[in-house]
C-alpha cells in the first residue's frame, strides 16, 4: 500500500520510508544551504514532527503567510530576498512543508531563483498530497486570478505522511477530497462507485495512494497539458472562477469547496451536451451536498463569475474550453459552452435543499473524526 510511485523524474514516497530516503538524499547531495519553507500553521503544527523524522543538522527557516490570498508575487519577492540574504546559491535546496499554497509558491520560487534550484515537497494537507505536490506544476496567482504565472518544474522527491492530516481543520480535509473525487470521475469507475456509496474513507493512506497513482498516470501521458492532462481540470473551469470571485469577499472558499461546486456544474453540463447519465448527475450532486455546505450565489455574482472565465488557462483563441464527461472515466476535451447553459447549471446547483454535514472550524486531534 505504501509502495513508491515513480513519476517522470522523481519519486513519491510514503511514511517513514520517505523520510529515510529524504535523509539519504540530503547526505548524498551535500547542499550548500537547505531552506525549509513553512507557513504560520505548518511552523506551529508540522515543523517539529517533521524534523524528528529526518536527519538534518543545519537549515534555514523561511516563512510565508498562509492562505490563497498570499500566493502572489509580493510573497515571492520577500522569500527571494531572504534566500539571497542568507546566501542561497545554485546548490541550495528548498523543502516545502505545507499545503497547496506552500507547494505551488515554493516550487515556483525554486524554479526561478538562480534559474532553478532543487526543491522537495512534503505536503501536509490532503489537497496538496493528491494534487498540488504531484505533477511538477508550480505557480502563483495574478490578483485574484488563479495560477496565472508559473512553470513546469519537477521536485527531487515528494514525501507523503497522512499523520499530518491530524493537524488540520475538518474543512481542510474535505477540501482535499474534491480532488480525490474528481480523479475517480475522470479515470476510475470502480473508485467512483466506492466513493459515491461512502464505502471507503477518503483520508486514509490507501485512498490517498490510489488517487496519486491516478494523477501520476495522466501526467506521465501528457506532461505539458496538451490533451489528457486537461482532464485533471474537470470542475475547475468554473471552480477556479468561483474561487477567484469569493477570494475578495468575506466568504472566501477553500479550493476544494469551490471545485466541488464546479464538479456539480460540469456534470450538469455533461448531461446537457453529451447525454451523461442524469442519474449520475443527481448522485454527484447529492454526494457533494453530503460533504460540503451549499453556497448561495446570486444572479449578479454568477454574471461576475462567468466574466472571470475568460482568464482560464485552458482557453485558446479567445474561446473558453471546458472539460466534460460522456461517461464516468470518459472525459471530453475543449468543449465550448453557451452562457445561458452555464447559468442553467448554476440554477441546477442552487436548486437542492442543503443537508450537508457540519464542517466545524475546530482543529481535529484525529482525522478519523471526519464522519461519513
Amino acid at each position: 500500500m505504501n509502495k513508491e510511485i515513480i513519476s517522470d523524474s522523481y519519486s513519491i514516497l510514503f511514511k517513514q520510508n520517505g523520510f529515510d530516503n529524504l535523509s539519504i538524499h540530503l547526505k548524498n547531495e551535500n547542499y550548500s544551504k537547505i531552506f525549509i519553507h513553512v507557513d504560520n500553521n505548518t511552523k506551529q503544527y508540522c515543523l517539529d514532527p517533521f524534523l524528528k523524522k529526518i536527519h538534518l543538522d543545519n537549515y534555514e527557516l523561511i516563512e510565508s503567510c498562509d492562505g490563497e490570498e498570499n500566493k502572489n508575487i509580493d510573497s515571492c519577492l520577500k522569500l527571494w530576498k531572504i534566500i539571497s540574504d542568507k546566501q542561497g546559491d545554485r546548490n541550495s535546496l528548498i523543502i516545502n512543508l505545507g499545503g497547496g499554497v506552500v507547494s505551488d509558491m515554493g516550487g515556483f520560487i525554486a524554479s526561478t531563483f538562480k534559474r532553478g534550484i532543487d526543491y522537495i515537497n512534503v505536503p501536509t494537507t490532503l489537497l496538496s498530497m493528491v494534487d498540488a505536490s504531484v505533477g511538477g506544476k508550480t505557480g502563483i496567482d495574478f490578483g485574484t486570478l488563479k495560477n496565472q504565472i508559473g512553470t513546469f518544474y519537477d521536485p527531487k522527491m515528494v514525501v507523503i505522511d497522512n499523520e499530518f492530516l491530524n493537524t488540520l481543520e475538518k474543512n481542510e480535509i474535505s477540501s482535499g477530497y474534491a480532488e480525490i473525487f474528481k480523479h475517480s470521475l475522470i479515470y476510475d469507475l470502480s473508485t467512483y462507485n466506492q466513493l459515491i456509496n461512502n464505502d471507503i474513507p477518503f483520508y486514509d493512506l490507501k485512498t490517498i495512494h490510489n488517487s496519486i497513482i491516478t494523477k501520476n498516470k495522466i501526467v506521465l501521458i501528457d506532461r505539458k497539458e496538451q490533451k489528457e492532462r486537461k482532464s485533471l481540470n474537470y470542475g475547475h473551469t468554473l471552480g477556479h472562477a468561483i474561487e477567484s470571485y469569493f477570494l475578495n469577499t468575506e466568504n472566501k472558499l477553500l479550493h476544494g469547496e469551490a471545485v466541488s461546486i464546479g464538479i456539480v456544474l460540469a456534470s450538469f453540463l455533461s448531461y446537457k451536451l453529451f447525454n451523461f447519465s442524469i442519474d449520475h448527475v443527481n448522485s454527484i450532486k447529492k454526494h457533494i451536498n453530503y460533504i460540503y455546505k451549499k453556497i448561495e450565489i446570486s444572479e449578479s455574482q454568477i454574471n461576475f463569475i462567468i466574466d472571470l472565465l475568460i482568464h482560464d488557462k485552458k482557453n485558446s483563441h479567445g474561446k473558453i474550453n471546458f472539460i466534460l464527461l460522456k461517461e464516468i472515466a470518459e472525459p471530453v476535451y475543449d468543449v465550448q459552452v453557451k452562457t445561458e447553459l452555464i447559468k442553467e447549471s448554476f440554477k441546477y446547483y442552487l436548486s437542492w435543499v442543503s443537508t450537508s454535514i457540519n464542517i466545524s472550524k475546530q482543529r481535529s486531534s484525529n482525522h478519523f473524526l471526519i464522519k461519513r
